[in-house]
């Protein structure tokens, strides 16, 4: 009796559907192993965890650990339970254990390595960085130094994956006793059955009929904190849920004249402000220069007043500057559609949009048109990160690459990664401007102060160590940008330039904590220069990139119609001043006195621009104030997925702009 008891429990344990369900749990418990060492790996940019936060993060990481697993799984699932015998040989037995062991080992990598990617982008991997990484040519290199940094990681997931075959190969089905083969298969297609639409619940999150499949933004439903959010989201269920996120979606708020009177992107300068003429333009974007890199932007973070971008600092004195200027985008690849455009990105990047291949006025092609020469330089490789195709699109005639350098100076001062080092290519640049026809509108962008954060070996012992690990490298960009003020100086077309200075993103490395809510975690350094002095001062309202376009054209006096996004911050003070940016799943409005977050459809939460460490959420008191920005908001929503989705970039006869 006890021996027919116990072989009739192993028949319970060891039949198809529980062996399967074995191995599936089995991948919970390597998918939260995991999650911890996610945790681990980004404590410090998430915050800390309270007690009674943990029981909403961990049901929000059940229902997206059990879609990920799903999702990667269901070809196993259903090999697995096939109502025919063949099932049971080994040759079968053997090619599922090799399904099973490919897709859940590249499963686990992708999953482990979200942790390391998300550090520097503050984001999950997605199928968008698919299409960075496809136009970047230097991927390999720069994700071969992320391994041997990471290797603890690497070993990690190594044995994970060992330990996942060891178990698996241990957990091992018995063959069934049911002799007649229309029973075997009745059964076992009931099961099936059962199994697929278990399956299409998991995936879809829930069962209801009026259950739509979870998407990313659902992880905000279990917890307030949109970096927190970062801590439900697993991978491979954000690469596979954003494959193919072509259709441009969006709310109308608003019918369209009512659109019109609240914003529209359309410009009509009366030709009556003061300007400063055909002046040259040298635009600097700057790689990962933070607001938090400047002394004079945070005096409260260095009492001794020396800070990482002591140049920059004293152009500022003598300058234009922004105290309160914020990124459009968290990546490179968008920044130069907001700065050289005036068009941010929102939850694609613009540049990957198809809708982005459009006609459009782009500040250098209306700078070409009005005579200047325009000319991009960028110590990469030349298709490196879509740049090149860019530039041409935004009416660039002369881009200068790496090969241009390599070819004029020798190929001696690549930095093993990314370019050329900053110095030299901007002393590279300063003798290509030279040889320019005045005016010109030149851009150039920066790269040592980027990972894997390396300097000059000249520099390396000379350069502030720095509080992070960007500091020394943003130290010496800084040190570069001096150079090539120096050469420049001498140079005759150097008194009739306007200089601007932007960073593309915030830096991946910060320390302070204002900088790490998503607010702080945008601000960053913006400011123009003449040699003359011509515009000088401070400003403190809320600036953001694609506000730049429109300020240069009114510095040049341009005064025909144009379309753009942001605003002129020195004449079109009629325009509410707002920027926009994406944390996570939702909008982030920041204006002077209100940080707004919104999911596309309501508001989720609010601060007061005095709240900087974002403690006391004020959305539920719905004032007129909060409920006016919430409406410009909207507003500027719809007017960009309107615009995105019918390709229109351009100003219509009958538009009006406001």
């Amino acid at each position: 009796m006890k021996n027919s008891t116990k072989n009739l429990l192993q028949r319970f344990l060891k039949n198809d559907a529980t062996t399967l369900l074995l191995r599936l749990a089995l991948l919970y418990i390597l998918w939260f192993l995991c999650r911890i060492v996610f945790y681990l790996q980004n404590a410090g940019l998430v915050g800390p965890l309270e007690w009674n936060e943990i029981p909403g993060l961990l049901r929000g990481a059940g229902m997206f650990d059990t879609a990920s697993i799903l999702y990667v799984n269901a070809l196993f699932i259903l090999l697995s339970l096939l109502p025919f015998r063949f099932r049971e040989t080994r040759r079968y037995q053997r090619i599922l254990c090799w399904l099973y062991t490919v897709t859940n080992a590249l499963a686990l990598i992708v999953n482990s390595a979200d942790g390391i990617y998300f550090h520097y982008a503050r984001k999950r991997f997605t199928s968008d960085e698919l299409s960075y990484l496809h136009n970047n040519d230097n991927t390999g290199t720069v994700v071969l130094k992320g391994l041997a940094e990471n290797w603890y990681i690497v070993l990690w997931c190594t044995l994970l994956i060992a330990a996942m075959v060891w178990v698996y190969r241990r957990i091992k089905a018995m063959p069934t006793r049911i002799e007649n083969r229309w029973a075997y298969f009745g059964i076992n297609l009931a099961v099936l059955a059962v199994a697929i639409g278990l399956v299409m619940g998991g995936i879809r999150g829930g069962f209801s009929r009026q259950t739509r499949p979870i998407t990313l933004s659902n992880a905000t439903l279990y917890t307030a904190s949109n970096l927190k959010a970062n801590l439900i989201l697993s991978n491979p269920f954000c690469l596979i849920r954003t494959l193919g996120n072509k259709a441009i979606v969006y709310e109308k708020f608003f019918d369209q004249a009512t659109l019109d009177s609240l914003y529209a992107p359309y410009h009509h300068p009366d030709g009556g402000a003061p300007s400063l003429g055909k002046r040259n333009i040298v635009l600097f974007v700057l790689e990962s220069f933070s607001g938090e890199h400047s002394a004079l932007l945070n005096p409260d973070l260095y009492p001794d007043g020396k800070g990482f971008t002591p140049f920059l600092d004293s152009l500022m004195h003598e300058g234009y500057y922004f105290t309160n200027a914020f990124a459009n985008g968290h990546k490179s690849i968008e920044a130069l559609p907001s700065i050289l455009s005036s068009i941010p990105s929102y939850e694609t990047p613009f540049v990957l949009l198809p809708q982005a291949v459009a006609p459009m006025d782009a500040l250098p092609k209306i700078l070409h048109d009005e005579g200047y020469g325009t000319s991009f330089f960028n110590g990469s490789a030349r298709g490196s990160m879509g740049f090149g195709a860019y530039a041409s699109q935004a009416g660039i005639q002369h881009y200068y690459s790496r090969e241009d350098y390599e070819q004029a100076q020798g190929t001696g001062d690549f930095d093993g990664y990314w370019g050329i080092w900053d110095e030299p290519f901007l002393q590279y640049m300063a003798r290509q401007l030279n040889t320019m026809p005045q005016p010109f509108f030149a851009s150039v962008f920066t790269l040592t102060s980027h990972h894997p954060f390396v300097v000059p070996e000249q520099y390396r012992n000379t350069l502030p160590t720095g509080k992070t690990k960007v500091h020394k490298g943003v130290a010496y960009t800084d040190l570069a940008i001096r150079r090539f003020m120096e050469t420049a100086s001498q140079e005759s077309w150097y008194d009739h330039t306007i200089f601007v200075f932007v960073a593309d993103h915030v830096s991946s490395e910060t320390f302070a904590p204002k900088t790490l809510t998503p607010t702080g975690n945008s601000h960053i350094i913006c400011l123009l220069y003449t040699p003359d002095g011509a515009i000088k001062g401070s400003d403190a309202r809320v600036t953001q990139q694609i506000d730049l376009m429109p300020t240069l054209l009114g510095l040049t006096g341009y005064a025909k119609p144009y379309f753009a996004f942001g605003r002129d911050v020195l004449r079109e003070n009629d325009r509410a001043a707002m920027a926009v940016n994406m944390t996570g799943e939702n909008y982030q409005a920041i204006t002077d006195s209100l940080v707004l977050f919104f999911d596309g459809h309501k508001t989720v939460s609010a601060y007061a621009r005095t709240d900087t460490l974002q403690r006391h959420d004020i959305a539920s008191e719905r004032t007129s104030y909060l409920e006016q920005v919430e409406r410009d908001l909207k507003a500027r929503l719809q007017q960009y997925y309107q615009h995105v989705e019918k390709s229109d970039y351009l100003v219509k006869e009958d538009s009006t702009g406001r």
